[in-house]
């Protein structure tokens, strides 16, 4: 094959390469603007630092992609099959295809909180087809248009490119654009393993949000927290929680709360409402069937008397202590107390648990709380919560059984600051990114949005989808889990010095 400098071939290869990177370039920033999708799916950094690292990221590493699937697909077709019209048709529909699988990737992570994969993607798939399914008719042609448009986008540039591509060649700001790409992703490094010795949380937070990320390991991180266990599982994720609840450590001082509003029964069945109770349920009351709690009575019991994770229980229920938000003896379990040393009448109650095999006669002018038993197998499920309160009403996605007590108090008792200094959950309806944290039988229990994340203390771990119940194959979200397992210690106390 005849590669001179003057041979057609060697001419046509060499323009399809300075257009490929026209194409690239012009791919590039599209991809930024949909990539901005996965910055708003997570919350924003708390630091000038965590906003600078995310913009170099950001541009770097989408552009690092979209150039890497450039080098992939388009330039050795490019070397191989060198007739520009054909090319750039070919371009345009490859591109087509990877923006919307891009767009796909994005949608999937704004509304579940986990990227695309090749082992769930067939679960993936059927989940998102449940969901066409359901699309009204304007919703489907608007799909239908994005994609013709983004067609349309790829033919227009690549033409407009090959035609210009003289006049493009004369320019002279790629260059910048190329210092300042390679600036930035060199930056973004340096910063994530900066961030990753120090524990930097607001730039490490940031490791799985863009796809096919490729951070440095986070397993420092976990073991200057004493989260990993280096000499026992070295490749990274062994969580050590089991000792610490020895140190629970009650707040010093809390706010005032009067607790003013009318009185709230919680009933706790110890089985499923039966189809006939569910209908003597007037129309005032609604369900909630996205309840996450632990399939073990006792820990389940727990989260709802206390508002915290069963990390706790053991050391709580063998000293005899009080709900720490009971600051004004408002608690009454008028019906078959699970914990005995509490007392089961109290003066003026405001908030009554009935733990009871079938729901009574209800008035209809109190305010009530059902949680049904939850079902299972595994160490959490899912249960339905119905309730006449509307505060519960406008939530979206997994609650806990902690975010029961936690959104009472703040919005039924106007209790704010004594719900978040005593219990650990989410106001319903507040928490837009829906994650959450829990601990029941040894296993860390957390959630972000539809994904479940449970890991063993001996760094065994899965992820599942809380719609579907597949196991999600995606690498462990190590930022995340410090994360939750901060709120989790939120009041453990170092252990003494021996």
């Amino acid at each position: 094959m005849n590669l001179t400098p003057h041979s057609p071939f060697s001419s046509k290869a060499s323009q399809l390469l300075s257009w490929g990177h026209w194409f690239t370039f012009a791919n590039i920033g599209l991809v930024l603007v949909i990539a901005l999708a996965y910055l708003a799916a997570d919350a924003a950094p708390s630091s000038m630092i965590g906003w600078v690292y995310m913009f170099v990221t950001w541009i770097s590493h989408t552009s690092f992609i979209t150039f890497c699937a450039f080098v992939l697909t388009v330039f050795p077709l490019s070397l191989i099959f060198p007739y520009p019209r054909h090319i750039r048709g070919m371009a345009a529909i490859i591109a087509t295809f990877g923006i919307s699988v891009l767009c796909l990737d994005a949608f999937v992570y704004y509304q579940h909180g986990y990227h695309l994969s090749v082992q769930s993607l067939p679960e993936i798939i059927s989940l998102l087809i449940g969901m066409i399914n359901g699309l009204s008719v304007l919703t489907t042609a608007i799909i239908l248009l994005g994609f013709i448009a983004i067609l349309s986008f790829e033919l227009i540039v690549g033409n407009h490119a090959w035609r210009h591509l003289d006049k493009l060649k004369s320019y002279r700001f790629p260059k910048y654009a190329t210092a300042l790409l390679v600036t930035c992703f060199a930056t973004s490094h340096l910063m994530h393993v900066w961030a990753d010795a120090n524990n930097y949380f607001d730039i490490t937070k940031q490791d799985n949000v863009l796809p096919l990320s490729y951070p440095t390991t986070a397993k420092t991180l976990l073991a200057r927290h004493e989260l990993l266990d280096l000499n026992e599982y070295q490749q990274a994720r062994t969580v050590r929680l089991e000792n610490a609840t020895t140190h629970f450590q009650i707040p010093s001082s809390l706010p005032q709360c009067e607790f003013n509003a009318a009185p709230v029964d919680i009933i706790v069945l110890n089985s499923s409402l039966a189809s006939d109770k569910q209908q003597t349920l007037n129309g005032d009351f609604l369900t909630h069937s996205q309840v996450l709690v632990p399939t073990n009575a006792s820990d389940h019991y727990f989260n709802l008397v206390y508002g915290l994770p069963a990390y706790y229980r053991n050391t709580i229920t063998e000293n005899h202590l009080s709900p720490i938000w009971n600051t004004q003896n408002v608690l009454a379990i008028a019906q078959g107390n699970p914990f005995e040393y509490l007392d089961e009448h109290t003066t003026d109650a405001k908030v009554n648990f009935y733990f009871t095999s079938e729901v009574p006669v209800l008035d209809d002018k109190n305010a009530y709380i059902i949680v049904e038993h939850p079902v299972g197998s595994d160490i959490v499920t899912q249960t339905a919560l119905h309730t006449n309160l509307p505060y519960f009403a406008n939530h979206k996605g997994l609650m806990q059984g902690t975010d029961i007590l936690v959104t009472l108090l703040d919005k039924h008792f106007n209790c704010r600051e004594l719900a978040a200094q005593t219990m650990i959950g989410n106001v319903s309806g507040n928490n837009e990114l829906n994650q959450g944290v829990n601990y029941s039988q040894g296993v860390l229990i957390t959630y972000k949005k539809d994904r479940i994340i449970l890991v063993n203390h001996d760094g065994r771990h899965k992820q599942i989808s809380a719609k579907e119940g597949f196991h999600i194959e995606q690498k462990m979200d190590i930022p995340f889990l410090v994360h939750s397992i901060k709120s989790l210690k939120k009041f453990t106390a170092k252990a003494p010095n021996p």
